[in-house]
């Protein structure tokens, strides 16, 4: 009896495993070539600009995209009203290397503009409008986080199209600014709508970063 029950268990585990390993086999016949792609080499050759304000910009929203970025291969510049030292409402600080009103958006693949406390005091004006309608214009990527969007609705990009913004329970004004600009919102963390991605806010910012990464792949 003792050994029937042995002999059972020993054929149990037999199949257990091939049937484990022909699965294994058959997910890997699944994937596709495009995610094979190694991460590292997923933006090689593209170059990206981030577009901070020059005080307060949000660190989360600049630094973990950023990283996500450049570890996919791409070259990542940085822009802001100002030349200098950008400093972030958390603490962090990073060099500008141009100016937002020096942003060619030939020059680039992808404008990431970054939210903050001191994004619209900084950067809701006619320079970052030309940049945001002249990067649609060109077909290139353009993405926006936090309370960023608000400048991609008064630029008049997102009219008819499906985008996220930050707001809160008791300032809904994002969202009201954004629609009366024609855009559809939509209360989700990361919206893409062709080639513009949108996102709510800093927790948002890796899965942010990596929709950006799709979208120019």
């Amino acid at each position: 009896m003792k050994k029937t029950l042995l002999f059972i268990v020993i054929i149990v585990i037999i199949l257990i495993g091939v049937f484990g390993y022909q699965n294994l086999i058959k997910k890997g016949e699944e994937i596709s070539p495009e995610e094979k792609v190694m991460p590292e080499k997923a933006l090689k050759n593209k170059k990206i600009v981030m577009i901070v304000a020059f005080r307060d910009f949000r660190d989360a929203e600049y630094f973990v995209p950023k990283e996500i970025l450049e570890e996919a291969g791409a070259e990542v510049k940085t822009a802001s009203n100002q030349k200098g030292t950008a400093l972030g409402a958390d603490g962090g600080d990073v060099e500008i290397d141009l100016l937002v009103s020096e942003i060619n958006p030939a020059d680039f693949n992808a404008i990431v503009f970054v939210g903050g406390p001191g994004c619209l005091d900084n950067l809701d004006n006619e320079d970052s409008y030309r940049v945001a309608r002249e990067t649609v214009s060109q077909n290139k990527v353009l993405a926006s986080i936090c309370i960023s969007p608000v400048i991609l609705a008064k630029a008049g990009v997102l009219k008819g199209k499906k985008a996220t913004v930050w707001s809160s329970p008791i300032n809904r004004g994002p969202v009201r600014i954004l629609e009366e600009n024609g855009a559809i919102y939509q209360d989700k963390s990361v919206v893409v709508e062709g080639k513009i991605v949108t996102a709510n806010g800093p927790a948002a910012a890796e899965e942010f970063g990596k929709a950006i990464i799709a979208t120019l792949k």
